[in-house]
């Protein structure tokens, strides 16, 4: 087993949960299950019909750091309407709508997530060189909705997890402080209870297990999601003499990184 790490960050994200073809199309407030798998199908150029969806990346844990939760906003988004109806929106059943489509897009602004991906090494190393060269663009939820970069941060690492809570940089966010220990609370996301707190309750569930993204066929699962506040290093937020992005890159190269964060 080794691990990949990711992050991400954009103006815009949007991980939809329950709203497909409504015209109210919500966003949790972190990548869900879905959302990730998609990106990474979509690195691979499997089709949305591609049965290997729903079988190549059930062996991946996903664990998710909050850098920054972002803000919530809606968009009042219309489409069509004001031509004639055979040139406004495509309905389901292949006709038109005739109408303006009137819909509520919510996103998360600003928003930073930096995500652990656990799995066999043969998945994470196909997955890596897809993400290397993708087939089609990552986006974060909505094709509108393009990941900063760097977006691969590190791949072929013996402990993703450890990564985010010892040497992954850390985004600005006000609400980092430093407590008298030297550390920075941070929340962390995760599938199944971390090791040390076996008997951790679940924070909140969501439907984002994916069964198929066959676009008449939609189906996904529910699963748990679990919700710790971690001890992060202090050092991980500071550095006056470079910049964010130029510690991300030191870190993606293992250029400048260091071995060990000091507490």
């Amino acid at each position: 087993m080794s691990g990949l790490i990711l992050r991400l960050a954009g103006p815009l994200q949007s991980w939809g949960e329950r709203s497909v073809f409504s015209r109210d199309r919500d966003t949790v407030g972190f990548p869900t299950r879905s959302g990730i798998i998609g990106m990474l199908a979509a690195a691979e150029g499997l089709q949305r019909d591609d049965a290997r969806i729903a079988t190549e990346y059930q062996d991946l844990t996903f664990t998710i750091r909050v850098d920054r939760a972002g803000v919530r906003l809606a968009d009042y988004h219309t489409a069509g309407g004001g031509q004639p109806k055979e040139f406004t929106a495509a309905t389901s059943a292949g006709g038109n709508k005739g109408a303006a489509v009137i819909t509520h897009r919510h996103y998360l602004a600003d928003a930073v997530f930096v995500v652990a991906i656990t799995g066999p090494d043969q998945n994470i190393t196909r997955i890596a060189d897809a993400l290397q060269h993708p087939h089609w663009s990552p986006y974060m939820g909505r094709r509108a909705c393009l990941p900063d970069e760097p977006l691969l941060l590190r791949t072929a690492v013996e402990d993703p997890v450890a990564e985010l809570r010892e040497r992954v940089p850390l985004s600005p966010d006000p609400a980092h402080s430093v407590t008298s220990e030297g550390t920075v609370p941070v929340t962390f996301l995760w599938e199944h209870p971390p090791t040390e707190q076996p008997e951790l309750p679940a924070f909140t569930a969501v439907y984002d297990h994916p069964h198929s993204f066959a676009q008449h066929s939609r189906s996904h699962g529910k699963r748990s999601v679990y919700r710790t506040r971690e001890p992060l290093p202090a050092a991980l937020t500071d550095d006056s003499e470079h910049s964010l992005h130029t510690r991300l890159i030191d870190y993606a190269l293992d250029a400048t990184a260091p071995k060990e964060v000091p507490a």
